[in-house]
């Protein structure tokens, strides 16, 4: 897809954005090279004070567009609204986050590789803010639609998709904890496409800093079962009410196999043409054997790490206690009417 043939749209989420950070982010959206697209702002929460500080900050520059009413989302639907609003002429979509900073030419360099797949990812330096420390880069690799439903390697900020995915994308599925990500969902649905790349261009800047969601998802391999644990003591307390043996299990399931299932059996509803065999992997008809197979080889082949593997084989069997496959097909199909 040539940059300059057509008109596209920038998202970008915000929630109470830091303004020095907010500004060195609009300022590099200001100054790509591809200059033809409507940057779309979607507001968690009041909408006036952010379309004041956009103003200022762009010094009215038309092409950037606030939308809100005044309701908190959280981010996951914060992006699925903004995802709404995108013009119908749109013909590419590109994530963004309040806090980074673009390269002046990361569309430019991104966007013709939408000739051959649905969504294309690049690497991000990691910034420590507010020092300015760069702590290394992303090294994002693609391994291709049955491994991006078992692990997910794209982050929502450093992707670039064709607008038609958002005929299966939207809305997005629905789930009763927070363990839905929208670019876990978005690459999923672009693998059923014309499918996914990532490539070594080092595109912007991820700045890392205390208020982030969830910062870059390496981490997870340099943490213990012990941090596992807690994570699931403190969201099942969150989200599911208590710590009771029954919350966590509920927990357990949502947060690796009853997300996933969401996500295959609300895709399969909306589009027949998916990958042959993840009905048995990550679908309302799962098998153990074939699951366990696919976990051995990605930990085998270095992509997942083994903490990976063993949560997700304790998420399996917390959903055989609680009931969570049949949970989750009915959360399915109420996404899908």
């Amino acid at each position: 897809m040539s940059p300059e043939r057509r008109l596209g749209a920038i998202v970008l989420a915000a929630y109470s954005p830091d303004p020095e950070l907010f500004s060195v982010q609009l300022r590099s959206l200001q100054a790509q090279t591809v200059r033809d697209w409507e940057c779309i702002i979607s507001v968690d929460g009041e909408r006036a004070p952010v379309a004041a500080l956009v103003a200022e900050l762009t010094n009215a520059d038309e092409r950037f567009r606030v939308i809100g009413d005044d309701s908190r989302r959280g981010f996951y639907l914060n992006f699925e609204h903004g995802l709404r609003a995108v013009a119908e002429d749109a013909a590419w979509i590109a994530l963004c986050d309040q806090d980074d900073r673009w390269d002046q030419d990361k569309l430019e360099r991104l966007l013709p590789h939408l000739d051959d797949v649905s969504l294309i990812s690049g690497q991000a330096r990691l910034v420590q803010h507010p020092s300015g420390t760069v702590t290394g880069v992303t090294d994002r690799q693609d391994h291709g639609a049955v491994l991006t439903m078992l692990s997910n390697q794209f982050t929502g900020s450093l992707c670039l998709f064709d607008r038609e995915i958002l005929d299966d994308a939207l809305p997005f599925p629905r789930v009763s904890t927070r363990v839905a990500t929208h670019d876990h969902w978005l690459a999923v649905v672009a693998g059923a496409h014309r499918g996914t790349r990532i490539v070594d261009d080092v595109v912007q800047d991820y700045v890392q800093h205390d208020a982030n969601v969830f910062g870059d998802p390496s981490r997870l391999e340099k943490t213990g079962i012990a941090a596992s644990v807690r994570n699931v003591l403190g969201l099942a307390e969150r989200y599911e009410g208590s710590r009771s043996p029954r919350a966590l299990a509920r927990m357990t399931f949502w947060t690796y196999v009853g997300w996933r299932q969401i996500m295959f059996d609300t895709l399969q509803a909306r589009r027949s043409s998916i990958a042959p065999g993840m009905d048995a992997l990550f679908g309302a008809g799962r098998r153990w054997g074939a699951l366990n197979r696919l976990l051995q080889s990605a930990q085998r082949d270095g992509d997942v790490p083994r903490r990976f593997v063993l949560e997700y084989r304790a998420s399996w069997l917390a959903g055989a206690l609680s009931g969570g496959r049949r949970a989750a097909a009915r959360m399915a199909a109420q996404s899908s009417d």
